[in-house]
């Protein structure tokens, strides 16, 4: 195998055309990724809480909307905001943008049940003796519930960031100029005499990168199962 073309091709895959132009390549994936993982973390965290806070009408209506973006694909998401709401409203959607929204919707609506699930793990317990002492529901989750939850639900964080950084990948059907793009183009140019050479290379990344989010998450995990064993 010959990976030449890498190291003549790496500056492009790793930032795309800057600081001549935008931003792409491995950076942007990671850009992606980054806002993607915060915005889902919030949409998350909200949903989740509201769940276990709201009453069952509302609990309804957030299960029915946190199951809808459960179910769709991400493609079909990603096709939805990028090309059915500019028709709708005859406004433009930023490619960027439109990837941004539609991980953070999917990974939002994935971490809300967990989220909600952490929270039901403190036991019920801890809500009545937050009550007893004269909190009301609000201050209970703030300063007893959330601060024994976070740390179980730390993992399920990183676990949808992993997800999230795989799906950036295909931000290549709307044209992004994402690592998996700015690869493809690579691979054109050289008219596919090295397409094995190059989607490894494009695996191996996305490999050496999930790998080390689950590293922190296993780390987590086992620092809060210490932790746990001792109390």
């Amino acid at each position: 195998m010959n990976f030449s073309f890498v190291f003549d091709n790496f500056e492009y895959l790793m930032i795309g055309a800057w600081p001549n132009g935008p931003a792409g390549g491995l950076a942007l994936t990671l850009l992606l990724c980054v806002f993607s993982a915060v915005l889902s973390a919030l949409f998350g965290l909200l949903s989740g809480i509201l769940l276990v806070m709201s009453g069952p009408k509302w609990q309804l209506v957030l299960v029915a909307i946190l199951g809808f973006f459960r179910a769709i694909p991400i493609l079909m998401l990603i096709f939805w905001i990028y090309f059915l709401l500019p028709m709708m409203l005859g406004i433009s959607a930023p490619k960027v943008q439109t990837i941004v929204l539609a991980l953070s919707l999917v990974g939002g609506a994935y971490l809300g049940h967990s989220v909600a699930a952490g929270l039901r793990s403190v036991g019920d317990d801890q809500w009545a003796a937050g009550l007893a002492l004269g909190f009301n529901r609000w201050k209970v989750l703030w300063f007893l519930i959330l601060p024994q939850a976070l740390p179980r639900m730390a993992p399920s964080f990183i676990n949808q960031c992993i997800s999230l950084t795989k799906d950036t990948s295909l931000a290549y059907i709307i044209g992004t100029q994402e690592f998996l793009t700015l690869a493809r183009q690579i691979d054109g140019r050289l008219t596919g005499a090295y397409s094995t050479e190059i989607y490894l290379f494009v695996g191996i990344v996305y490999f050496v990168l999930c790998m080390t989010l689950n590293f922190f998450a296993e780390c987590i995990n086992k620092h809060y199962s210490k932790e746990r064993q001792f109390v």
